[in-house]
């Protein structure tokens, strides 16, 4: 019987290569990002050291080219098993100030790719009755910081579109699963490309390891778990945070906006 195949969106580095390369032992893969050579040397690597079977697609999902490529592939999967949902960026400045074409490029990134693709996905998996969506969200979907509005909002949107989902699916009596996954800071590239200094982002022991956020996610998966916070720490500020009062949570993210 082939293995059931996992779709990973941003899979060329960071969390979602992590994702590759742990799912390659019992998944086929069909890895998605904009970067022709990093997928292919990470194909390379999994089918030499996993015996994967693996397909790469070099597409922008922020551009409906790229996207309508990426859905239709989805679409052709025989067997699919998976979807992540990595792929994002982040932005650095306020709002009024930033590119605008950028802003529109997160929201589509972020937003409409998983739409899309989640929408292919999950009539295939309704179907089977059988199969799971990871949407990479963030802690930002709950503590919300001045200069990263965009980012906040659509990691918000994410994480409360898992949730309509998991309603949808336990009202459907479907065995499908979907997680929000919302890690904290993660070393991988993010921070590179805006060109941050980490130390100055928030102090080492809340910088999180890829590998710690995808076990972590994995282990979610098998327990079910709608939403998946990795590293005890940021699960105390979510739970801290959920649970205050508007007003005073809104000071309390005033008060880290200006601290940053």
């Amino acid at each position: 019987m082939a293995n059931p195949v996992a779709v990973i969106t941003g899979a060329s580095s960071g969390i979602g290569a992590v994702f590759a390369r742990k799912l390659a032992a019992k998944h086929d893969l069909l890895l998605i990002a904009r970067r022709q050579e990093k997928l292919e040397a990470l194909a390379a690597e999994l089918q030499a050291s996993r015996g994967a079977a693996v397909e790469v697609l070099a597409a922008d999902l922020a551009e409906e080219r790229g996207l309508a490529a990426a859905a239709e592939r989805v679409a052709a999967v025989p067997t699919l098993g998976l979807l992540v949902n990595n792929a994002g960026f982040g932005s650095r400045g306020l709002f009024w100030n930033a590119e605008l074409r950028e802003q529109e490029q997160m929201h589509r990134l972020h937003v409409m790719a998983t739409v899309r693709l989640s929408h292919v996905a999950l009539k295939k998996m309704v179907a089977q009755n059988a199969g799971a969506i990871i949407n990479v969200a963030s802690v930002a979907a709950f503590v919300h910081k001045a200069g990263s509005s965009s980012y906040g909002a659509t990691k918000s949107w994410m994480a409360s579109f898992t949730e309509g989902l998991s309603l949808d699916l336990k009202s459907a009596g479907s065995a499908v699963q979907v997680q929000a996954l919302c890690p904290g800071y993660t070393y991988s590239e993010f921070h590179d490309r805006l060109q941050v200094d980490r130390a100055k982002v928030a102090g080492e022991p809340f910088w999180l390891t890829a590998d710690l956020v995808v076990d972590e996610s994995l282990q979610g998966l098998r327990e079910r778990k709608l939403f998946v916070v990795p590293g005890w720490r940021y699960k105390a500020l979510v739970g801290a945070a959920t649970k205050l009062p508007m007003g005073m949570r809104l000071a309390v993210e005033r008060a880290g906006s200006r601290r940053g």
